[in-house]
């Protein structure tokens, strides 16, 4: 059978050969007709064995009656993805890769020393558990890390937004590349680092998505949706996404489980209560303020941390473009305000950016909260990085700036309030902090 290892190494060159000599044409290890490449940079033909490794995670003796994933996830808040088990191999799909997108990604993910199943001509083909790992968002990152799975991975995208500390550790001895200049990718180093898997994300926009370029390269690519779902949950179940690319489903489930258990109950505290204090956040950019809708997760924290949105008349799970005056009109009294400008280091900043900002009762109260209390030495936040697969952490932020005498020995984790420059207006209520 064909050792994939070398078609790696074989398909890796073919890719160098085309980007030397032709700058900005697509390239291919495989011709138009052929199915997806696998994840040997080779398309992977029914019958072929599953890239050989050495170690235990392979098969050495192959049985088709044994159940080679004794371990199952089961999804249950994300609505992205799905798998459907096999005795040797996993068929996962991710239905909705972008918003409205019209397209799917599927992965053939056959256990290691396996043979290929026919009847999958669209899926990406790759060897489980996958060796090595180029994570193309920090927010798969602690992904890795909750799975205990961080020497696996061999590349992130760059090192300045990156704050999970085991990786972290990583780059301080020297033993990850970053591969991308700026904004660009730096497809030539990719494609020679021959990674056994890449995470990224995709949007639909093609100028924009480095995912097409990279399976043209012969190289094995996961789309990660986890900022398409419209639940808190949703988002960070996509922690058993990762799982299956390298068989480690219990580890999944165990994490999840506790993180979900956590998130529920910090809920249940605020679920009958009466007084629900006001809240705006975001804030204005170029003249136009983005509200997310009533069915995003951000309306959903603030629900559950027992606040009153005021917008949960806007529809939908996205942001909605307003403009400064039509949201000044409710802002102005609000409660609370939160998520605004990273910039921001005082409410003189943020008077700074607009003075209409001063007029805003949250402001003069000194209750503006922004989710900045973990910031790297390069500005890379937390709060988009663990605080994705941390929700449970983070309405217990928000519960705290809500209602601090549900939670009397909870200390903020993601969220600070904005210092004030000035201080608050005794006529307008005591001030609330951690």
């Amino acid at each position: 059978m064909p050792h994939h290892r070398s078609f790696r190494t074989i398909g890796a060159a073919i890719a160098l050969l085309a980007l030397a000599g032709c700058p900005g044409c697509r390239v291919s290890t495989q011709s138009e007709a052929e199915t997806p490449s696998g994840a040997s940079g080779e398309p992977s033909a029914p019958g072929d064995i599953a890239q050989q490794r050495e170690g235990s995670e392979c098969i050495s003796n192959y049985d088709p009656s044994k159940d080679y994933f004794p371990n199952k996830i089961t999804v249950t808040f994300a609505e992205g993805f799905s798998v459907t088990y096999h005795n040797h191999y996993k068929h996962v799909t991710v239905s909705q890769p972008w918003k409205d997108a019209d397209t799917a990604f599927e992965y053939l993910l056959v256990q290691c020393g396996a043979p290929v199943p026919e009847g999958f001509p669209a899926a990406q083909v790759i060897s489980v558990p996958v060796d090595s790992v180029v994570a193309l968002s920090t927010t798969h990152l602690p992904h890795l890390d909750l799975l205990g799975e961080v020497d696996r991975l061999k590349g992130v995208s760059n090192f300045d937004q990156v704050n999970t500390p085991s990786v972290r550790a990583k780059i301080d001895r020297g033993e990850l590349q970053s591969f991308y200049s700026g904004s660009s990718l730096d497809l030539e180093r990719l494609v020679l680092a021959q990674p056994d898997l890449i995470t990224t994300y995709g949007t639909g926009d093609g100028d924009r998505d480095t995912h097409p370029r990279l399976i043209q390269a012969g190289l094995s690519v996961a789309i990660n949706a986890e900022y398409v779902e419209r639940s808190v949950l949703g988002r960070a179940e996509w922690l058993k996404f990762t799982a299956l690319f390298l068989n480690q489903e219990a580890k999944a489930e165990a994490a999840f489980g506790q993180i979900s258990s956590q998130y529920q109950a910090m809920a249940a505290l605020t679920q009958n209560l009466r007084d629900r204090p006001t809240v705006v956040t975001g804030f204005s950019h170029k003249g136009t303020w983005y509200m997310p809708g009533n069915d995003s997760y951000v309306a959903q924290y603030l629900r559950d941390a027992g606040a009153s949105y005021l917008w949960r008349d806007l529809p939908g799970p996205g942001s909605n473009p307003l403009d400064f005056e039509a949201v000044f009109e409710r802002a102005v009294g609000a409660e609370f305000w939160l998520n605004v400008s990273q910039d921001w280091q005082t409410t003189g900043d943020a008077i700074a950016a607009d003075p209409r900002y001063g007029n805003f009762a949250a402001l003069a109260q000194g209750r503006v909260f922004s989710p900045n209390a973990r910031l790297n030495e390069t500005g890379g936040n937390d709060y988009w990085e663990s605080g994705v697969v941390q929700p449970h952490l983070v309405l217990a932020d928000l519960i705290k700036i809500f209602h601090p005498d549900l939670l009397p020995d909870h200390g903020l984790v993601y969220y600070k309030p904005l210092p004030s420059e000035r201080p608050p207006d005794p006529s307008l209520g005591a001030s609330i902090g951690p």
